[in-house]
């Protein structure tokens, strides 16, 4: 068989011309991979995040109420910036496995609130291993325990973020509630961990009081 009538032309124009052919070559790699970056940033801000109103209507509604969204300096953290690498490999590989959420979208997973309240313990576990595996990755970009002020009156020792690292946890261990609502079966199971491995009370609800002789430890 002989070769389809794009493929002689093709090879007619780069026999004619090389030098034409290998600019229009570039040319059109250069238009591809501009179109393709603008698409990935396009879908790499809070707008597109919260087009649907499965997003709008839940986790952004929580968002909104949290530090990360309103605070005294005005920095604020976006969805890209916790949910999505910076870097061009490790985004691109992100948002390929997005593709999974675009099917669940388009399957009405969670269209309505009770099935996302169904489904939140799932999703946000998802969420988490996703973090654990990365090293908290995304919360890094912002914070570093080098850069972290001791609180007044306060030993290296006995700060959390201190023992946490020569633990080798890694931030969401820790602060898995700090932008959206916890799933009840999370608090759950959580709280009955932590008094079978009598945890000490204070060193989740900060507000609270520690005993001077430390006998929650024992």
């Amino acid at each position: 068989m002989g070769k389809p009538l794009w493929k002689k032309r093709l090879s007619q124009i780069a026999t004619a011309s090389p030098v034409i052919f290998i600019v229009a070559s570039v040319l059109l790699g250069v238009l591809l991979w501009g179109g393709f970056n603008t698409a990935l940033e396009l879908t790499n801000t809070e707008t597109f995040c919260i087009s649907c109103h499965e997003m709008r209507d839940n986790v952004y509604k929580e968002y909104r109420k949290t530090i990360h969204y309103r605070n005294r300096t005005g920095v604020r953290a976006t969805c890209p910036d916790c949910h999505v690498p910076r870097d061009w490999v490790h985004k691109v590989v992100r948002k390929i496995a997005a593709t999974n959420e675009l099917y669940h979208w388009m399957a009405g997973s969670i269209n309505t609130r009770e099935k996302f309240v169904a489904r939140r313990y799932q999703l946000a576990q998802h969420v988490w291993m996703g973090m654990k595996r990365t090293d908290s990755r995304e919360c890094r970009n912002c914070h570093d325990f080098e850069a972290m002020q001791l609180p007044r009156g306060t030993k290296v020792e006995e700060d959390r973020h201190w023992r946490a690292n020569m633990e080798g946890k890694t931030c969401i261990d820790c602060h898995k509630g700090i932008a959206h609502q916890l799933p009840e079966e999370f608090l759950e199971i959580e709280h009955a961990r932590i008094e079978e491995e009598k945890v000490p009370c204070y060193q989740c609800h900060a507000d609270m009081q520690r005993p001077p002789d430390d006998d929650w430890d024992e």
